[in-house]
């Protein structure tokens, strides 16, 4: 029986579902594809087969909506050895049907349909198989919350994909892609998909994606365009520019954004930066200018300041150390970490501390780093 299409509403299944129950019914094969079916009608035809199980081999219900437990209820059936069920067919897409096969075959996952949770890192996944998985998210017979694609091979085209099953208003809530070289091209196809109104992300990973200052606009303008719904976004080990932190950090402030945690800093780096921005008060990745001439930091501090600067998101051009307790050892090691991070530091202010030539002179080598930007030093 082809009923493909149809308009049947609920009673229309049950009508359906009666005649299933009934001992005299032979049908063979039942195709209900695209006729609105719901969950609750899942669950009446999967009641409804349970009753009389020995006749239907082949139940069609691609293009419906299973809801939460529909797969489930339908899916258990083809375990049962009293149950003559053989075909479900669930995924309208071809696509969608061969990310299944492969979730099987090759990571011998039994059942796709019934995961929540996802990891293929560290996987090359070339950009056909990313193209199949987004086709499985699209399908609401898929009802995924994480996905987990670190360290994938992902290309822009990936994020193409990926944007898509953002637009549909998938069930994915927690997308991971760190580790994947995604640049900036990457991160403006994913922003078509987050700016949508139909996406509900709720967690987004970019860390050491190769980011830079036009990536962090592109994310921050599409989650002006839709503020309800990411509530954290990860963006450790790229490279902000000049703008890039104030311009996320500012989405952090206004009540009318759902985003509650951003995260640009490693766990250390990140310790230490609240250590930091507890003294001085202020977020130190915001800061241009620090001056902890009144400040004792001792030794500590500084080793807490010297792991901040290191990063990326750090942008100090200025930073006055006049007056403090700063030793040999600790100029040697903050030297290190200026010549990890040279790009932004213009002038180091060292006046009024008990240095002596030796200590000064370790700061030189500074200047012998094409990338630094350090005009003064005092």
């Amino acid at each position: 029986m082809n009923l493909n299409n149809s308009r049947l509403l609920d009673s229309g299944v049950k009508e359906i579902c009666e005649g299933l129950k009934n001992p005299v019914c032979e049908l063979e094969i039942l195709k209900l594809s695209n006729c609105s079916i719901t969950e609750e009608d899942y669950l009446a035809l999967a009641s409804a087969l349970r009753s009389n199980r020995s006749h239907l081999t082949e139940l069609d219900l691609t293009g419906n909506d299973p809801g939460q437990s529909g797969v489930k209820e339908l899916s258990d059936l083809l375990q049962d050895p009293d149950c003559q069920l053989k075909t479900l067919r669930l995924l309208q897409s071809p696509d969608a049907e061969e990310a299944c096969k492969y979730l099987t075959e090759v990571l011998h996952i039994k059942n796709p349909l019934l995961l929540r949770e996802l990891n293929l890192s560290e996987r090359e996944l070339e950009d056909t198989r990313v193209n199949q998985i987004a086709a499985l998210l699209q399908d609401k017979h898929c009802k995924l919350n994480t996905l987990m694609l670190r360290k994938c091979g992902l290309t822009e085209e990936s994020c193409s994909a990926l944007a898509t099953v953002l637009r549909s208003n998938s069930s994915l809530k927690d997308l991971d892609m760190s580790n994947n070289n995604l640049q900036d091209s990457g991160v403006k196809k994913l922003q078509n998909g987050l700016e949508n109104t139909n996406c509900t992300l709720q967690k987004l990973r970019l860390s050491d994606c190769s980011i830079t200052e036009e990536g962090y606009k592109a994310l921050a303008s599409a989650l002006r365009s839709n503020p309800s719904h990411l509530i954290e976004l990860d963006l450790t080990g790229n490279d902000p520019g000049q703008s890039g932190v104030k311009q996320l950090s500012d989405l952090l402030q206004d009540p009318d954004y759902s985003l509650k945690t951003l995260r640009f800093l490693g766990p250390a780096a990140d310790e230490a930066c609240q250590y930091v921005t507890g003294i001085v008060g202020k977020n130190l990745l915001l800061l241009r200018e620090l001056n902890l001439s009144e400040l004792k930091l001792g030794h500590y501090g500084l080793m807490k300041l010297i792991t901040v600067l290191q990063d990326k998101h750090c942008k100090l051009n200025t930073l006055i150390l006049n007056n403090s307790d700063i030793t040999e050892e600790d100029c040697r090691l903050l030297a290190e970490a200026l010549n990890s991070n040279p790009s932004n530091l213009t002038e180091l202010n060292l006046s009024g501390t008990k240095l002596r030539n030796s200590g000064m002179k370790i700061f030189s080598t500074l200047f012998k780093n094409e990338q630094c930007r350090l005009k003064k030093l005092k």
